[in-house]
């Protein structure tokens, strides 16, 4: 069995998945980003491509392009597709009737203000397309509203000119990150931080999660909607109950392993290989 390994730089979730496909004896075929030219007729000769890119666009893109020569592809280029684009996980997520927290779309910054105004303070503004907590607003009033909306327009980026409203959520210092794989919730940790953004790359620390139910539930309706595969899913905790915050398609998990006690990496080839 050949399993194409896509990947842009090799980074302790892409080391874990390696040692294990070599504990497998299975031959990885390694496929970098920054060198791939694409024909669109050739296509690499693997059984299943696993993606492990950076680059959003390279991800979607490349197995877009690997897919139409024939070749399997986890995640897929539509799932990839979904997930980086926050505009196209609320939909999916809406017509799948996952519950999220209430958003906005708008493209202009007076239509943005009226949005605001609509969701009532605060919100929190959002590029459609990013990773890792960045760019990420918190408005609190309007002054702040018509000052950051107006950098933004100025900034002028594919970025910055689709403005993605949320009703900010409190979370009381913390979420949950769960680890959907296929039809199975493997894991969550809590994601703790004085800071409202609580993502591990912005410092917060991580702790283990009991897969409940209900985490477990809405872990894998979400993933379910977007196209399913190999998927972390950020949920919120309300007093109505768990809320889906974003979907990530090329998940990390390097904080998560002795944090829950379960080979993450371990479970993803798994999956791969009897996808494969």
């Amino acid at each position: 069995m050949r399993i194409g390994f896509l990947h842009s730089l090799i980074r302790k979730e892409e080391k874990l998945l390696i040692d294990e496909f070599k504990t497998r004896g299975v031959e990885l075929v390694m496929i970098d980003d920054r060198k791939l030219t694409f024909d669109l007729f050739s296509g690499p000769d693997v059984d299943l491509v696993l993606e492990r890119c950076i680059n959003h666009s390279r991800a979607m893109h490349g197995l877009r392009l690997v897919e139409s020569t024939g070749v399997r592809c986890i995640n897929t280029s539509d799932v990839s597709r979904i997930c980086g684009d926050k505009i196209l996980t609320s939909l999916a997520l809406k017509e799948a009737n996952v519950p999220q927290p209430p958003v906005r779309i708008a493209f202009t910054e007076a239509s943005a203000l009226e949005a605001i105004e609509q969701l009532g303070y605060p919100v929190v503004l959002k590029p459609v397309v990013g990773s890792w907590g960045r760019l990420l607003s918190k408005i609190n009033d309007r002054e702040t509203a018509e000052s950051i909306l107006e950098h933004k327009a100025i900034l002028g980026s594919y970025h910055h000119s689709i403005f993605y409203i949320q009703q900010y959520v409190e979370k009381k210092g913390r979420d949950i990150r769960s680890f959907v794989i296929g039809e199975e919730c493997v894991a969550a940790i809590y994601r703790t931080s004085p800071h409202w953004i609580t993502n591990t790359a912005r410092g917060a620390v991580a702790t283990g999660c009991p897969v409940s139910d209900e985490i477990s539930s809405i872990s894998l309706a979400a993933a379910r909607a977007v196209g399913g595969g190999v998927l972390a899913v950020d949920l919120f905790e309300t007093d109505s109950g768990l809320l889906v915050n974003e979907v990530n398609y090329t998940m990390e998990f390097r904080n998560s392993i002795e944090t829950t006690g379960v080979n993450i990496p371990g479970r993803v080839v798994d999956y791969v290989l009897e996808k494969a």
